[in-house]
């Protein structure tokens, strides 16, 4: 069989940067990938990169060579489209790779943080329809003192114009005076959500960041800087969404 008919898994697998193809060897030897579904253990099997689906230790790995998987901490001020014809600043203007990618989901203009940028459809999809409910947390900046049954008040949910709405995790981040950070993590994402949400238990968010998305920690990102996605957080993403 030649290479026109398939590629040794073993090679996929290091070209996809699970590691050196003697480590993806072990995998295999170990029983601990699957092609489409079905354990492999034997290290001249040939799949097709374009088509097999690839999980090793029950978590997919991305083969396909034209994916592309970023994340980008968006500055303040900054809207949440590739182009905006307004002028003013957007995603495109820290954007610097060739591949044309789209944005998952979106952040208000106001607030910072982590956005994901894609050209996996199917992915992106799945990250933002709410029957799959991936979690993302929120830092908020609003002022103090708050009442010790804030949390559970915000877990039990309150009615908002277009109905109910809650938060999954809450908890104070810091303090300082009457500074207050809140950390508030949701599974929803309706427009201004994070906001509505303080903003209707008495507590205006002063300011906002998006710190995690799903699996993905935003962490030490600087503010208008983006990275790629490693292979671990490509398949913590995908296992997140049941692929």
């Amino acid at each position: 069989m030649t290479d026109n008919e398939g590629v040794r898994l073993q090679k996929v697998l290091a070209e996809a940067g699970i590691g050196s193809r003697r480590h993806c060897e072990e995998l295999i030897g170990e029983g601990r990938v699957t092609v489409d579904g079905k354990r492999v253990f034997r290290f001249g099997e040939r799949v097709d990169p374009q088509r097999a689906v690839i999980h090793v230790d029950g978590k997919r790995v991305e083969t396909r060579a034209e994916m592309r998987y970023y994340m980008i901490n968006k500055p303040r001020g900054v809207v949440s489209t590739m182009s905006d014809e307004r002028g003013r600043k957007s995603l495109e203007d820290y954007v610097d790779v060739p591949e044309r990618l789209f944005h998952v989901g979106r952040l208000d203009t106001d607030t910072e943080g982590l956005i994901l940028l894609t050209n996996d459809g199917e992915l992106a999809h799945r990250l933002t329809h709410p029957s799959y409910g991936v979690f993302k947390t929120y830092l908020a900046e609003i002022h103090g003192p708050i009442p010790r049954d804030l949390g559970k008040r915000l877990r039990a949910g309150v009615t908002l114009d277009d109905g109910p709405a809650k938060a999954d995790r809450f908890r104070v981040f810091d303090q300082i005076g009457k500074r207050v950070l809140v950390e508030i993590t949701l599974h929803e994402g309706r427009k201004h959500i994070v906001r509505r949400l303080l903003k209707e238990v008495g507590f205006p968010v002063q300011q906002l960041a998006r710190i995690e998305f799903g699996p993905i920690k935003l962490g030490q990102l600087k503010p208008g800087t983006m990275r790629a996605l490693t292979v671990q957080e490509v398949g913590e993403l995908y296992q997140a969404v049941g692929l």
